[in-house]
């Protein structure tokens, strides 16, 4: 079974759903629309694809299974409620959207739809937070103690500049929190489960005509006994990769982007000498730190990949609603607890 994609909104990121969709064997990219037409025809160009006249047209087309969702944060909802009543599935790009109200009320269209809705997280399809995650699961590390992410990446005036949504809490939904952080914040949501206290502190450090932060640290107590910490920024010249800790009583890893630069236990095996090994020096990019177009298509194709069999098995998604909703629900707590604005913030 052969599956047809639609885009929806052709900016940076609609071009690597795109790039995603023409690189999988069994996907076909039928069409794209945007609310800028200009937008829409380039990337129909550049791959060979129809570009639509309307949001209606595009939901209309028989030839449609999925769509991909690529508008900015805060206007993921309506085309994806439009698109469960037409009966496509959905692949919203990162975050599910800027609040959990937002968030429930496409959950809830997708469910009564009977459609597939998954969100971008393709860190979780990297093989070294799988491996960490494998480990936790299996209790190498002992009791958790510590489980910290940094993302101290870079943006440009010119950035936040050259879209009136960037920076707005109504469609950016937040800053470095949001929109840069919200891979790792996902990704300890994954590794550590439920938050229970929250504490921060926030501030607009480094730019100009933006309403949301460009830094913020936060300390969390996980429901599991484990402590945490995320600091977030992009006013970190010259940005530095990503990097995720987690300490327990009887091991500890680190992830730098996409290495495992630590691995350690006090039980090992040949096999985590083959992992340090591999893992190694793997990153090959910035990997968005100071470049947001520095980054592989390669985990979007798999989390592309897991949505097409999920369809084909009748199965949920590695990552439907519910899993999205929660870095959306830690990253608005996170917000209220550090007083950023909570007034301006759309419901």
């Amino acid at each position: 079974m052969k599956f047809g994609f639609a885009i929806i909104g052709c900016g940076m990121i609609g071009r690597f759903h795109a790039q995603a969709i023409q690189s999988l064997d069994d996907a076909e990219l039928v069409g794209c629309f945007d609310s800028w037409p200009e937008s829409a025809e380039r990337l129909a160009a550049e791959f060979d694809c129809r570009h639509y006249d309307s949001l209606e047209d595009l939901l209309a087309d028989d030839a449609v299974t999925i769509v991909t969702i690529c508008t900015p944060s805060g206007s993921h909802e309506q085309p994806t409620i439009a698109a469960a009543a037409a009966g496509k599935h959905v692949v919203v790009e990162k975050p599910l959207e800027v609040t959990v109200e937002k968030c429930d009320r496409m959950i809830a269209a997708c469910e009564q739809a009977g459609v597939v809705l998954s969100t971008v997280f393709q860190s979780r399809f990297h093989e070294a937070p799988r491996l960490v995650k494998q480990a936790i699961d299996e209790g190498r590390f002992g009791k958790l103690v510590l489980a910290n992410a940094y993302v101290k990446w870079f943006r440009t005036q010119e950035y936040y500049d050259s879209g009136d949504w960037r920076g707005t809490w109504e469609f950016d939904g937040g800053g470095a929190l949001m929109n840069q952080a919200i891979h790792s914040v996902d990704l300890l949501c994954w590794f550590m489960g439920e938050v229970q206290s929250v504490a921060a502190i926030s501030d607009t450090l480094a730019h100009q005509r933006i309403e949301v932060e460009d830094a913020i640290v936060a300390n969390l107590r996980f429901a599991n006994g484990a402590l945490g910490s995320i600091e977030a920024t992009t006013a970190a010249f010259p940005g530095a990769l990503k990097r995720i800790e987690i300490y327990g009583t009887q091991g500890s890893a680190v992830i730098e982007e996409e290495d495992i630069t630590t691995w350690e236990f006090s039980q090992p095996t040949e096999a985590d000498k083959q992992i340090l090994e591999r893992l190694n020096n793997k990153t090959s990019s910035g990997g968005g730190a100071a470049d947001p177009s520095a980054i592989s298509f390669a985990g979007h194709a798999h989390q592309f990949e897991d949505v097409m069999d999920a369809i084909r098995d009748g199965r949920q998604p590695q990552v439907d609603g519910h899993e999205a909703r929660k870095s959306v629900e830690l990253i608005n707590r996170i917000y209220d607890a550090a007083g950023t604005r909570t007034a301006d913030r759309p419901e």
